[in-house]
């Protein structure tokens, strides 16, 4: 072991995926982390029970871990990261096509030879007439041929202490073979070996749903180099590249046309069918198709760093993130095993031993019990409910972050939202300019497109965009110095002369003077919903810029929407913009309360205030830009624009709304609370199935296959529920829940 350890301190540590055969619970799940556990060499581990994927960070050599499985009871392969997400790699597509029923019948055959041989004997039995040696003999065949996997994995968990499902099921078909009843003991294993089969071909059509975003770009791309089409593999394609896409191809790459016109068809992004027309300087998105016209773009993201990259990575981690409700029903699974276990040997043994009952007709009974407490129902009922609806927002092109932010969606009490770029269009325009002391308009624009040149904040895109219809020139104008002050302005000397550019409250807090005739047409800007960018000198105001920005057509209605159907009791904005400007953007839309004027740490406050009020329910919070990912942060779930919001709002939030459609908070509200309900029925019918037949077993009322047809049969309702998450559709959705 010594060696070992050495060996394994000098290996490079690195991440592998393994694909995991016959793991179908997380009772099995157990099994595994505890033998994992015991490994030198191992750092970190981590599952997604649907996909059957074993994330390991390792220093082991590659086939080590699948050994270590095999030990356990399960088969893995590895599953290499050749090529990038966003193409689909061929281990991917390799384990996506594995999920087809052709594949599913070969690795069950033991499945079928079960069936095959237990109705054959079963049959010889009933016929009578054949020695009952041969009958056994056929019966015991079937026993093993289908069992043995299950008395491999039962063994495994023994040897970790662990009372799993296979545990139970072992042991009812070894005690009912002890007692004579070979014909219930192979029908129990057989039909057992069949549910297996069952519930992964049902399982199966959930991980096609998500698979089938690897299918999302092409394997070749024709580029531009050189002023000549070549033909290259997508992993060659570079940032910078000229793209070449005709129509009917998908685009391979996040990027700009640079030349042409068509529709594009977004819904594997944003979930919308509707194509959208893009043309020179429109932005496009990998896995995304070119319907009409040739395309010319210019490559600006390749590979992982692809917007859809980025969709499928977040999909991978929602399956992995465990809900509240999941892990408190694996938590119920790991000590509802071993009492089951525990009840089953106080039936056998109590009666015979208190009241001189009749020992084999307790120990049948008891074996009744063990099949029918077979958590598996009460188990996966969580799971594939949970990955169904990550899976039905996926498709509708909101990208939830795992499963506990899914189920906090269904109870949210108070909703917070950003304005510029979440309620209003995000592209605010020039609308006045205000000028003191015969100041020119094109001299007030430039040093204010001076000191805004190197922002990225919308306003000052506005301001940029005005000193170019004014064919204002200020790349030759140098700045002597230069200081930004987040959320409130810039400070600049240009040749010896200060100046200063922002808001109000910036220019008090720098120590000037706002006359009074410039007070009130300030006054005038901002009652009538502007936003006010001020420019002074070292002692007074030389001009203002008044910047107004559309509100979203669809903002009102979803607001409504949400107030009326979706249990929202509060909605507040909160706006680094001033407050009549807030206000006004509030009174128009519906929403409660407005505050303005704040900085992102104001927001921060305002957002745990909000928590502290509504202690026992979710506070949510909607914005685009990086001043809102502190408040993102903060709220119970945060949710970013993910089409035009920035990239640190959408890794810091919970969820992301791909198309930038506000309409789509009431279809996640939607979602959850039909995720939620749906997944208090499957653990309602587990539990209600398993107490009426828990009952009938004590009772001696119910015999082992009924007990085995009853949690099998229970296991598929439960998938089968959960399914009708992955027939919603935005329309359907909207229309049900109005």
């Amino acid at each position: 072991m010594t060696h070992m350890n050495q060996t394994h301190a000098v290996r490079t540590k690195r991440k592998s995926v393994y694909l995991v055969e016959g793991l179908c619970c997380a009772d099995e799940q157990r099994v595994i982390e505890k033998r994992l556990r015991t490994i030198d060499g191992i750092e970190s581990y981590s599952f997604n029970l649907v996909a059957k994927k074993l994330y390991v960070t390792h220093s082991l050599d590659d086939a080590e871990i699948p050994m270590i499985l095999k030990d356990a009871g399960f088969s893995a392969c590895p599953l290499t990261a050749g090529r990038s997400r966003a193409t689909g790699g061929n281990d991917d597509k390799e384990a996506l096509r594995g999920t087809a029923l052709g594949p599913l019948l070969r690795r069950h055959s033991e499945t079928i030879g079960a069936l095959v041989l237990t109705a054959l004997g079963i049959g010889l039995d009933w016929q009578g007439g054949t020695p009952i040696a041969i009958v056994r003999s056929v019966l015991a065949l079937a026993i093993g041929y289908g069992g043995w996997k299950t008395l491999k994995k039962a063994i495994a968990a023994l040897k970790t202490f662990t009372f799993d499902m296979n545990v139970l099921m072992s042991s009812a078909v070894t005690g009912a073979a002890a007692l004579g009843k070979w014909n219930e003991a192979a029908a129990v294993i057989a039909l057992y070996a069949l549910s297996q089969l069952l519930e992964e071909v049902s399982m199966a059509r959930t991980r096609r749903a998500i698979s089938s975003l690897l299918e999302s770009a092409p394997r070749t791309v024709s580029v531009l180099r050189q002023g000549r089409e070549a033909v290259i593999e997508l992993d060659e394609l570079e940032a910078g590249d000229r793209l070449k896409v005709r129509p009917g191809e998908k685009i391979a790459a996040d990027g700009t046309v640079a030349r042409g016109e068509s529709t594009v068809n977004e819904s594997a992004i944003t979930g919308e069918a509707l194509p959208v027309y893009k043309s020179e300087g429109a932005r496009v998105y990998a896995g995304t198709i070119n319907e009409r016209g040739m395309l010319e773009i210019s490559v600006e993201r390749t590979g992982d760093d692809t917007t859809m990259a980025r969709i499928i990575h977040l999909v991978e981690q929602a399956q992995s993130e465990r809900a509240p409700a999941q892990r408190f029903i694996d938590r119920f699974a790991s000590i509802y095993s071993p009492a089951i276990l525990a009840l089953a040997v106080a039936i056998a043994c109590v009666p015979p031993l208190l009241v001189h009952a009749e020992f084999t007709l307790w120990f049948y009974r008891a074996l009744v019990l063990l099949v029918i407490a077979c958590p598996c129902a009460l188990v996966i009922s969580t799971p594939v409910s949970i990955i169904s609806g990550l899976t039905a927002a996926a498709r509708s092109g909101i990208l939830i972050k795992g499963g506990k932010f899914l189920e906090a969606s269904a109870s949210i009490r108070a909703l917070a939202f950003d304005k510029t770029g979440t309620l209003t269009y995000g592209t605010p325009t020039v609308t006045d300019l205000y000028t003191t002391n015969g100041l020119a308009s094109d001299e007030l624009v430039k040093l204010a497109a001076l000191g805004e040149q190197h922002s990225e904040h919308v306003l000052a895109d506005a301001i940029m965009r005005k000193a170019a219809a004014m064919h204002i020139t200020i790349e030759s104008e140098p700045t002597d110095a230069f200081e930004a002050f987040p959320g409130k302005g810039i400070a600049m000397t240009i040749a010896s002369a200060s100046y200063a550019v922002g808001s109000r409250a910036f220019l008090r807090e720098r120590g000037i003077a706002v006359q009074a005739d410039a007070e009130a047409r300030l006054d005038h800007f901002e009652r009538e919903g502007k936003t006010v960018i001020v420019v002074a000198d070292r002692e007074r105001v030389l001009g203002a810029i008044a910047v107004a920005d559309r509100i979203r057509s669809e903002s009102r209605e979803a607001i409504e929407h949400l107030r009326a159907h979706s249990g929202i009791e509060q909605t507040i904005l909160l706006s680094g913009d001033n407050q009549s400007s807030a206000e006004r953007v509030a009174h128009l839309l519906g929403i409660d309360h407005a505050m303005g004027g704040l900085l992102p740490e104001q927001k921060v406050e305002a957002v745990k205030r909000l928590r502290e009020h509504y202690n026992r329910g979710h506070v949510a919070m909607v914005g685009d830009g990086i001043n809102d990912a502190p408040a993102l942060a903060s709220a119970s779930i945060g949710i970013a624009m993910g089409m035009n919001g920035s990239d640190v709002a959408m890794e810091t939030s919970d969820i992301v709304l791909m198309h930038n459609d506000l309409r789509a908070l009431a279809l996640l509200v939607a979602i959850g609370k039909r995720t939620m309900r749906i997944l208090k029925q499957n653990i309602a019918i587990a539990l209600c199935t398993k107490a009426i037949f828990l009952l009938l077993a004590v009772l001696g009322m119910a015999t082992l296959w009924m007990a085995v047809v009853a949690d099998d049969g229970v296991t598929l309702i439960v998938v089968a529920n959960s399914f009708r998450l992955l027939s919603l559709s935005r329309a359907r959705t909207r229309l049900r829940f109005q």
